[in-house]
């Protein structure tokens, strides 16, 4: 349900939030963990707010926020969000609308002034992990990555027997999830050619990014306690970008038969700021399914999901390779698409986690898997937009060209949601860097 909150009209006196293309306008306010430069060295709650952030211990402790807005700042204000996302749907609009309250043009003068005490410029804010990520799970719920993976892999039929069936995951590495920035070494593992008799051991040559976005676990469940779908959407917190960077070479090879494991457990990166479902509620979308396809089983089906299940979230992926720093260049776009091609809705993949009794916890990260629109130039992975390593991708800025990812390159994923008649809010930035691999010393 749309609230004061989404007015287009609702202005911040914070003239930086105004500004045009901004992610974190007054109609956004995502949460995330931060130390602030030259402060109190421990991690903090905070909110953004075009180029500056909100300190939400700070701002706990001015007596701004009226309950029960207070105590859910008091509780955002730790130095992880799990707690807060546990509180519930109740808390996180409380706070939501007590912070916009402040910091919109009608605060007065004194409401200002207090709040700029509270506030500190972005640049000054050295984020940090959001939350504390005990449990990761990866779902696999675009068909048109499915099938272009499928058709790489050589499949007669691309698409599995049970894709159309149900939201298809595996339970990712929690330890390995690191926040944007976060540069990390080209893994080393097994990898077989149909030319070879025996595997191979070295660096991974066919490194690639999954455009993806993740959200989060708000209230938990208990074990046993299947969560039907019509209650799911409440138990989902927010989103954030994610990358679940991918060994293809080393995937292949060890997925027969079992799921990904070193191919996909070195290095999963997030975005530092994750937005509400409040914040994105004008952007949901009905969920469409093609009427010749099979319809979701009665479990997996829900009146309201099927209305307004999707979400349209504007996505975009960028390569910056080691000449682009050289020559001061920004870095090429690889891809872009849109989170409503999605066959399933983030509602059915909770759901789906839960069926057999597996219990949530709160700030649990689950992933969306690949996001990939229905033409090439919408590919969510370089596997796709290479064919398999077959087609050379152009890098129009340095003339270079890519089929996989090399040492140096920094992948960055960005995602907004804009449409006439509401406000723009975005997701800031999703950024990693691919390192040279450790050398075993062996071949």
């Amino acid at each position: 349900m749309l609230d004061f909150t989404h007015d287009p009209a609702a202005q911040s006196w914070v003239a930086s939030a105004q500004l045009p293309g901004c992610d974190f306008t007054l109609q956004n306010l995502p949460l995330g963990v931060f130390v602030p430069e030259g402060r109190d060295p421990h991690p903090r709650g905070g909110i953004a707010i075009g180029d500056q952030v909100i300190d939400l211990a700070r701002l706990a402790a001015s007596g701004l926020l009226a309950e029960p807005a207070a105590a859910a700042c008091r509780v955002a204000a730790d130095s992880t969000l799990n707690a807060f996302m546990a509180m519930g749907k109740q808390s996180w609009r409380a706070l939501r609308h007590g912070v916009f309250h402040l910091l919109s043009s009608q605060a007065d003068g004194r409401t200002q002034e207090q709040m700029r005490a509270c506030m500190l410029p972005l640049r000054q804010a050295d984020m940090k992990m959001p939350v504390d990520v005990r449990n990761y799970t990866d779902f696999y719920t675009s068909l048109h990555h499915a099938v272009n993976v499928g058709r790489v892999m050589g499949r007669e039929n691309p698409l599995t027997r049970n894709f159309q069936w149900l939201p298809i995951a595996y339970h990712g590495r929690a330890s390995s999830v690191v926040l944007s920035g976060t540069g990390f070494r080209r893994p080393n593992g097994q990898s077989a050619t149909a030319e070879r008799a025996a595997p191979a051991f070295g660096p991974c040559r066919r490194l690639d990014f999954e455009l993806e976005m993740g959200f989060f676990v708000g209230p938990g469940t208990q074990l046993g306690e299947p969560l039907p779908l019509a209650q799911a959407r409440d138990r989902i917190f927010g989103m954030c970008l994610l990358n679940d960077w991918s060994a293809r070479d080393h995937q292949f090879w060890e997925m027969d038969p079992l799921g990904p494991f070193l191919g996909k457990n070195f290095c999963t990166s997030i975005s530092p700021w994750i937005v509400s479902m409040e914040a994105l509620a004008p952007y949901r979308v009905a969920f469409d399914r093609p009427a010749g396809d099979p319809q979701p089983l009665p479990y997996l089906q829900d009146a309201a999901d099927r209305e307004s299940g999707s979400l349209d979230v504007h996505l975009e992926v960028c390569l910056q390779s080691r000449r682009h720093r050289a020559q001061n260049l920004p870095g090429d776009r690889l891809t872009a698409t849109s989170f409503r091609h999605q066959y399933w809705t983030i509602a059915q993949m909770l759901a789906q986690h839960t069926v057999g009794g597996c219990d949530l916890r709160s700030g649990d990260l689950v992933g969306t898997g690949t996001i990939s629109g229905p033409t090439q130039d919408q590919a969510g992975a370089l596997v796709e937009l290479s064919r398999g390593g077959t087609l050379a991708v152009s890098l129009p800025g340095t003339g270079e060209t890519r089929t996989f990812l090399e040492d140096g390159d920094s992948v960055s994923i960005k995602g907004w949601c804009e449409k006439p008649g509401f406000a723009r809010i975005g997701f800031g930035e999703c950024r990693g860097e691919v390192l040279p691999a450790l050398d075993f010393g062996v071949a």
